[in-house]
């Protein structure tokens, strides 16, 4: 079903491509009307609205049309004089909105708010006077809709307006709605703006409202404002387009409709009552397949052409869920389905309320045709979306109109028959609407929350993922962990230390995926140790993005200074755990005699300072730093490659700080991952990546990857690890062999000999903690580029 309307300004777009309400002259449709309230003896109805009140009553029969009669009164009155830009009476506007609106069955009190809802902007009419008039809940309407002042506002305005219709959306969605409504009648006479104007109104259309339509599930509304963009935006590609839709109409249908007629037959034998049409494809959605079809290489290596079938699909409408199911099986059993394309929306709806069956069969010419399959309310839903749902002051009616995956029933989730009369916004206020509403209130900056709300809407899917716990989580595509710790609360993603994904150890950067089961690991006690300033490179969701850039701007730039020195109490300088900018980023090794030589820091055995290190030249001209004695580096010794001399350049690092793979031996038992990752985080340390071995005689092994913000903070992390009860050993992993081990190749550098008498750079042990030697025969909180085995047993 389409809204009725005229052509398209710019270029007709997608005239086509819906079948148009019956049209009625206005001789006819005043003489009908006329008649009918004769009949009824119902006072008569201006002129001007009879076309709308004709529209409301296929869907409203008991409609109140003295209130709407009153309201045009009203708006008619207020607007008279004015114009729009293309001379036409400015009342036209209101009354095509209100027209846009009682075709896509909206209640009696949604079209009298979109009557009057530019009197309040544009004429003497008040709020206070429409509320005085037409009650408090229309005048919520309109002032919902109103825009905000520029002599206000300045720039903001635009952005302002529409966080003030968000907000009142979220109260109620019908707000929206008639903003929609509002803007199609716009686009539809966007030739008469000035071009700089219909290219800003255009964009602004594209980036916020279609995707905004999509959201409210309104379909008839989204893909007539998406052809009217694409034919102002890329008036070229449009043409073609529709030159190559208009070639595909004037020919006959030899493959879509022959296969809906046998469709149909096949289901009337099988005792399965079910319309079956062929539904075409809107503009723009024939240009994507276009560009698809473009993208791939056919048979003979060129680029694939449209096919017949490319230009619509096959919509069977059935009466009850169960008949979808069945008319499943049909086709899959009597033609073949493609793996991978069926897709059941009737269980689980998607977020915008959409219910369907997806599947996609090949016919005997080898053909592919799409097929969806619904019943009549998933039908009315899936074209006009929230409005479909009545009116959200109603929730009977609302619970009876909306799927019963996107409602819950009573007895599935305890509420009462009647619902909440308070609650005026489920399932009208969805997931997504409820993190714009909370976020929006953290972005008090016009042009943050302008550029969020874009950024964010760009989003066109959305993933469910379930926690441990069984809670459900709505996250748009490509969210990570980050997003899922946030989306938990605040506290708990300023607090995350890791995840766990499908029960496996995950990093907070990996990306979830539709359907995963997802645990967030946070720190037990003490200060939350986080957020870091690499989450805002993983973060998807303005939430996240918010809150972790909020809470990093309130920290002081840089960490509390730690105090570490020698026993003898020499005073020492104290390190920045994050070095300056003007040295973070600096080759942190010097190769001698050759200065500016680029440098990269094996991940075999993660050298950091002060370990002993030994350059190898690698392709590239660049040298490979690896700790002196490391394996590999003795391989590539003994192909040849003449080991380099090198320096650590004092208070240089990587861009990232240093990596280090860290391994802990520990008895098994319950929570030591967790405690293991929390001591890690406590010290302000990042992790990586992680892996934990199979046990084996009660014993586990956990290897760690971790990214120190700078060398001096590595005693401390594994020391902190050592404390942890049930470990026994924390070891650096890539340690260089013993036999190396015994005697360096190079002298080391300053603080070395600190590292093999059992301090690593000039950080003591703890008098309260003694290090464990374990099963490898030195300290394990203090071994650093040699091994301290010689230095002749643990110390108290």
């Amino acid at each position: 079903m389409a809204i009725e309307a005229g052509p398209i300004e710019t270029a007709q777009p997608g005239a086509a491509s819906r079948r148009p309400l019956g049209r009625l002259s206005r001789s006819a449709l005043t003489r009908a009307g006329r008649a009918a309230l004769l009949a009824t003896g119902r006072a008569p109805v201006p002129d001007a609205i009879e076309p709308i009140v004709q529209a409301h009553r296929r869907h409203h029969p008991q409609a109140d049309l003295a209130l709407l009669a009153r309201a045009y009164r009203l708006a008619e009155e207020g607007h008279r004089g004015q114009t729009r830009k293309s001379g036409e009476p400015y009342i036209t506007h209101p009354l095509a909105v209100t027209m846009i609106l009682a075709q896509l069955g909206a209640e009696t009190t949604t079209l009298v708010a979109s009557l009057l809802h530019d009197t309040v902007e544009d004429t003497e009419v008040t709020l206070d006077q429409v509320a005085a008039d037409f009650g408090p809940e229309v005048a919520y309407l309109v002032d919902g809709v109103t825009k905000l002042e520029k002599v206000d506002f300045g720039a903001a305005a635009e952005a302002e307006t529409f966080r003030k219709m968000l907000v009142a959306t979220g109260d109620d969605v019908r707000v929206m709605v008639i903003k929609l409504a509002d803007r199609l009648h716009n686009m539809r006479t966007i030739r008469h703006m000035k071009p700089a104007s219909r290219v800003r109104i255009a964009k602004v259309t594209r980036d916020v409202l279609i995707p905004l339509a999509e959201r409210l599930g309104i379909q008839v509304l989204k893909t007539e404002l998406e052809d009217i963009v694409f034919a102002t935006l890329h008036p070229e590609e449009y043409a073609r387009t529709r030159a190559v839709v208009a070639a595909h109409e004037a020919r006959p249908d030899e493959l879509l409709q022959p296969f809906a007629g046998t469709l149909a037959r096949q289901l009337a034998e099988a005792g399965v009552p079910a319309e079956v049409t062929v539904r075409p494809r809107h503009c723009v959605s024939v240009h994507r397949v276009m560009l698809k079809r473009a993208a791939a290489a056919g048979p003979d290596g060129r680029p694939q052409a449209l096919q017949p079938a490319d230009f619509g699909r096959l919509l069977v409408v059935v009466e009850e869920n169960a008949d979808c199911y069945a008319v499943l099986g049909e086709l899959h059993t009597c033609w073949t389905p493609l793996p991978g394309e069926f897709k059941d929306f009737v269980a689980a709806p998607k977020f915008n309320l959409y219910q369907s069956l997806h599947t996609a069969v090949q016919l005997p010419g080898g053909e592919v045709a799409e097929v969806l399959v619904r019943t009549r309310q998933m039908h009315r839903v899936a074209e006009f979306g929230v409005v479909a749902l009545g009116d959200p002051h109603q929730p009977a009616d609302r619970a009876a109109a909306a799927p019963p995956a996107a409602t819950g029933t009573p007895a599935a989730s305890g509420a009462p028959a009647g619902g909440d009369e308070l609650d005026r916004t489920d399932p009208a206020r969805p997931g997504w609407l409820s993190r714009l509403l909370a976020w929006q209130q953290e972005t008090p900056d016009p042009d943050a929350f302008w550029s969020t709300l874009r950024d964010t809407l760009a989003d066109d899917g959305e993933i469910t993922v379930v926690t441990e716990e069984g809670d459900t989580l709505h996250l748009p595509v490509g969210a990570s962990c980050v997003d899922a710790a946030y989306l938990l609360g605040e506290e708990t993603g300023h607090r995350c230390i890791g995840a766990r994904v499908n029960g496996r150890l995950a990093t907070l950067s990996t990306v979830l995926r539709d359907g995963d089961m997802v645990a967030v690991l946070t720190a037990p006690t003490g200060e939350p140790p986080g957020p870091s300033a690499d989450w805002l490179e993983h973060a998807r969701t303005p939430a996240a993005r918010l809150a972790d850039g909020g809470r990093l701007a309130g920290l002081p730039a840089a960490a509390p200074e730690v105090e570490t020195g020698p026993a003898d109490g020499r005073p020492v300088p104290q390190p920045l755990p994050h070095p300056p900018a003007g040295v973070r980023g600096r080759a942190p090794v010097a190769v001698a005699g050759r200065p500016g030589t680029p440098v990269r820091l094996a991940r075999c055995c993660t050298p950091v300072p002060p370990d002993a290190v030994t350059g190898y030249p690698i392709r590239g001209g660049a040298v490979a730093v690896h700790r002196t004695g490391c394996p590999v580096g003795e391989r590539m010794r003994e192909d040849g490659r003449g080991p380099l001399r090198l320096t650590w350049v004092p208070g240089a690092a990587p861009p990232n700080g240093y990596r280090v793979a860290l391994q802990a031996e520990a008895l098994n038992r319950p929570r030591l991952l967790a405690d293991l990752t929390a001591a890690i985080s406590g010290e302000g340390v990042g992790i990586f990546s992680a892996d934990v071995e199979a046990p084996r005689d009660l014993r586990v092994r956990h290897s760690y990857t971790i990214e120190l913000p700078g060398a001096e903070t590595l005693p401390a992390v594994m020391r902190a690890m050592l404390r942890v009860p049930g470990v026994y050993d924390v070891y650096r992993a890539g340690a260089p062999r013993e036999d190396a081990a015994d005697g360096p190749a190079a002298d080391p550098p300053d603080g070395a000999a600190e590292v093999a008498a059992g301090r690593n750079g000039g950080d003591p042990a703890d008098g309260a903690v003694r290090p464990s030697w374990g099963m490898h025969g030195r300290s394990a909180a203090l071994s650093g580029g040699s091994s301290s085995g010689a230095a002749g047993g643990p110390q108290g």
